[in-house]
């Protein structure tokens, strides 16, 4: 037999959960061909992967990757890490289906998480989108419809309830997104225009969404929560579930460096849910920190009428005193301990890698007031991450309650990277190698239990078809690992830094990445 590409003396661990078997696996076109015993076979390329493991392609299932591939689809931060397929436009927080002027205006909102893909491309549909992505990535790029270009093309960037026919415009518009290959609906509800909905408007676009058996992806809300009978929280996304039948997923939902080791009070609502009926699955990265952009600091009424409007009243120092004092509210999130990481081109780089508290310090004036001042400066192209915390304790707690949370089966890995900008948090380089290598090691779960998590499990929850498992017949996303040495090197003071331990990837039965170095290989395509 005579394949495209063989890989041959690895450890199998086909993504199922099952153990390793020594085993080969050879691959014709896009494709696997067969596995087993190959040692009489012969191919045009053969990578030995004597004394490693060889597992399916890993699965990013919250990536704000939708920019940062379309400037360089080499993607080197994602595929060095063995991730060969991402989901993009989480939160709800993307770039499609929007018209050209909708594009040109949420590109510019969304550039501190986005930055700054080119500006004239065809995004007015998910199947354009799509079309923006495919055999032009390294990786297979999968998306949700996101909420937020679905209410955008409904009624504009206005805090106006979604009813009547601009509920029934915003229901075309998230039909059309799903029939052309969406993989779910994802919102946000710490950010615009997305948090301006109801719980009764979730409700009403997620029973378009369980008629296709896709699930909502759901970053819980803490703006406008008034707009929720249950004050938000798990609780509403419980809700929405509940009375619309959608599947849901909870993004990033863990412990924090305040709720360390409290995995009772976060899992409790969601098993009795689960025992209640309501299918749900959910995600986590291995961090104590997050990052974002700083338009989460801001209440409603800031966002209305997009950017533009929002730079004039950041800019306006009649209502400076106002905006200081909502920036306060709890219910928003506080600058303190925040990390400048990315400034655009219209602002002061130098800013990169200080405290925002620093910054404010510096400049003589209230913190609120310096965050302000940046955003003007950059013209809104900033963004920020939270500073680690100072007890390894209280870090390591977080880590160990991440992989017990990835012992339940209904767990899977979303980095959240955002790989935007000059000192990017290092989820972006480094977040599976550090699940799959140093947490497994350290905290001994089986590897192909961790495997499992990463591969099967996005895979069958977001209908990526003949992804996820290595088996004859599914697609040769393949990942070539070092089960005992892979690990991420990022770091908060140094992220931009690629994981060791993972010497190949294939990608459609193509070289992604060979002998650590990526191959320029652009065979990722739109999926499912």
């Amino acid at each position: 037999m005579h394949f495209d590409l063989l890989i041959a003396g690895g450890t199998v661990i086909d993504g199922t959960g099952s153990p390793g078997v020594r085993a080969d696996i050879g691959v014709l076109g896009k494709k696997v061909g067969q596995i087993g015993d190959l040692s009489e076979a012969t191919a045009a390329r053969v990578i030995d992967a004597t004394g490693l493991t060889v597992s399916p392609g890993f699965i990013d299932v919250h990536a704000h990757s939708d920019g940062a591939l379309l400037v360089d689809g080499q993607h080197a931060n994602g595929i060095r890490q063995g991730i060969t397929t991402e989901i993009i436009a989480p939160d709800g927080l993307t770039l499609a289906p929007l018209s050209a002027e909708n594009y040109r205006m949420y590109r510019r909102y969304l550039s501190g998480i986005l930055g700054l893909p080119p500006e004239d491309l065809d995004m007015s549909s998910i199947e354009a989108a799509r079309a923006n992505y495919h055999n032009k990535t390294s990786c297979n790029v999968a998306t949700f419809a996101g909420h937020g270009p679905v209410r955008l093309e409904a009624v504009g960037f206005e805090d106006v309830p979604l009813t009547g026919a601009a509920l029934d415009r915003a229901k075309g518009v998230l039909r059309d997104a799903l029939e052309q290959g969406a993989c779910g609906f994802a919102t946000g509800l710490s950010y615009y225009p997305q948090s301006y909905s109801t719980t009764d408007e979730l409700v009403e676009l997620c029973g378009v969404v369980a008629e296709f058996g896709l699930p909502l992806s759901i970053h819980l809300r803490n703006h406008n929560t008034d707009r929720a009978p249950t004050g938000g929280g798990v609780a509403e996304a419980i809700e929405i579930g509940k009375r619309s039948g959608v599947k849901v997923h909870l993004e990033h939902y863990r412990t924090h460096p305040s709720s360390a080791g409290d995995l009772e009070s976060i899992l409790a609502p969601v098993d009795a849910a689960k025992a209640d009926g309501v299918d749900i699955t959910l995600e986590t990265y291995p961090y104590p920190v997050g990052s974002s952009f700083p338009q989460a600091f801001f209440p409603g009424w800031m966002h209305e009428g997009g950017p533009e409007r929002l730079l004039e009243r950041l800019s306006d120092r009649s209502l400076r005193g106002r905006i200081t004092e909502e920036m306060k509210q709890v219910m928003y999130g506080r600058p303190s301990g925040n990390v400048w990481t990315w400034i655009g081109p219209d602002g002061d780089a130098r800013l990169v890698g200080m405290l925002l508290d620093d910054v404010a310090e510096g400049s003589g004036v209230s913190m609120e007031d310096a965050v302000c001042d940046v955003m003007v400066a950059s013209k809104l192209a900033c963004g920020f991450r939270g500073a680690p915390p100072h007890s390894t304790r209280l870090w390591r707690q977080v880590e160990e309650d991440v992989m017990k949370l990835l012992d339940r089966p209904d767990y899977m890995v979303g980095s959240d990277a955002i790989p935007v900008g000059q000192l990017p948090h290092p989820r972006a380089y480094g977040c599976f190698p550090r699940v799959v290598g140093r947490l497994r090691r350290r905290y001994g779960y089986p590897l192909e239990q961790v495997v499992q998590r990463v591969t099967q499990n996005p895979a069958e929850r977001f209908g990526l078809t003949g992804r996820g498992v290595l088996k004859p017949g599914n697609y040769a996303d393949i990942v070539v690992f070092d089960a005992d040495h892979i690990t991420d090197r990022s770091s908060f003071e140094d992220p931009a830094v690629h994981p060791e331990g993972v010497p190949h990837v294939v990608v459609n039965g193509q070289v992604a990445v060979d002998h650590e170095r990526v191959t320029g290989v652009l065979a990722g395509e739109a999926v499912p």
